[in-house]
């Protein structure tokens, strides 16, 4: 039969034994030193200069002095001196100068936050559930860096599956940002949890932003890559539409601006010859130029251009909003058949 207990190593009585009342009394001290175990630190090697009977510490790596060979075991001040206890694995000391407790692994005493496991699921002020493993209810939640810096992971199984930030007003959703259905990112929003609107998209193949909602219209100050271009429009005399529109027909090319502003050209008018007498030179018959887009009434617009001959200039009538009537004017006779270019400025609304 052994002489000490299997866990503690408490001394047991033994039959016959004289002064039985020191082995029961070094037992009690024994329990007295591990039972509810609280120590006052766990860092030190050597022991404090001060001390009194029944101050308890956890003995630290590489020990010296009278306490050297000790490490990790529980060092207890008694009326004879310092006393030691070796702890089994899996035994709680609660840590005053840290205000928690630590668990004997075997090797050394540590922390929770300095052991490494897992938990099925983890709850803060609140209960977690099967989906939402992970719950916390706080007024703020603290992620700081532990060295250079900090990163929040959100890893996704497959491009098509969501990685997002999930904004909510009484567990419906108002807002989420991050690669929902793909690994475009995009920021929408939502006024009831049911319709979503996407007001930022970045490509993730190019980086560019796209605003994909209606931004053309009243009021909207922003413009993206798919609405610069486009039909422009006003309403109320604010642009309601892209910023630049351009296009052509059969009268020429032309190009509006959202503020109003309308510029219509044509290359390639032509008369038949400059060779009728006016005055001292000699003039072209009239060539009417209607306009690929209609300038706004009460907007008579400015009309100008040259002749593709020397000597020869252009002149025009005065312009309505819809043509114009061109001549070319010349010095010398021009018998065969002279170009000219014209442009006319103004606007559209």
């Amino acid at each position: 039969m052994s002489d000490t207990t299997d866990i503690l190593g408490l001394p047991l009585i033994l039959p016959a034994q004289a002064q039985k009342h020191v082995t029961h009394n070094e037992a009690l001290l024994a329990l007295d030193a591990v039972v509810q175990l609280a120590v006052l630190d766990r860092n030190r090697t050597t022991p404090p200069v001060t001390a009194t009977p029944g101050d308890r510490h956890l003995v630290a790596g590489t020990a010296t002095g009278i306490w050297v060979g000790q490490e990790g075991r529980i060092a207890v001040l008694t009326g004879t001196g310092w006393q030691f206890h070796a702890p089994q694995p899996g035994w709680r000391a609660w840590v005053l100068g840290e205000a928690r407790e630590a668990v004997y692994d075997g090797l050394t005493w540590k922390t929770p936050n300095e052991i490494e496991g897992g938990y099925a699921r983890l709850g803060v002020s609140t209960t977690p559930d099967a989906v939402n493993r992970l719950a916390v209810a706080s007024e703020a939640v603290l992620m700081t860096h532990q060295g250079a810096g900090v990163q929040l992971k959100l890893n996704k199984a497959a491009a098509g599956d969501t990685a997002s930030l999930l904004f909510q007003t009484a567990w419906s959703g108002r807002a989420e940002m991050g690669t929902a259905g793909g690994s475009d990112f995009s920021v929408k929003v939502s006024a009831n949890g049911a319709t979503w609107f996407t007001g930022v998209q970045v490509a993730a193949a190019t980086g560019v932003a796209d605003f994909p909602q209606d931004l053309t219209r009243a009021g909207s100050q922003v413009f993206a890559r798919n609405n610069i271009l486009g039909t422009v429009s006003q309403s109320g005399g604010v642009p309601a539409g892209a910023v630049i529109e351009r296009g052509s027909n059969a009268n020429g090319e032309y190009i509006r601006y959202a503020d109003g502003t309308q510029i219509c050209w044509r290359n390639g008018i032509s008369t038949p010859n400059v060779s009728t007498a006016l005055g001292s030179g000699f003039t072209s018959a009239a060539v009417t130029w209607t306009y690929p887009a209609v300038f706004v009434t009460g907007s008579t617009p400015v009309v100008s251009g040259m002749a593709d001959a020397v000597d020869c200039w252009l002149s025009h009538a005065t312009p309505v909003v819809t043509s114009v009537s061109l001549r070319v004017l010349a010095l010398v006779s021009k018998p065969a058949p002279v170009g000219l270019r014209a442009m006319a400025i103004g606007r559209w609304s």
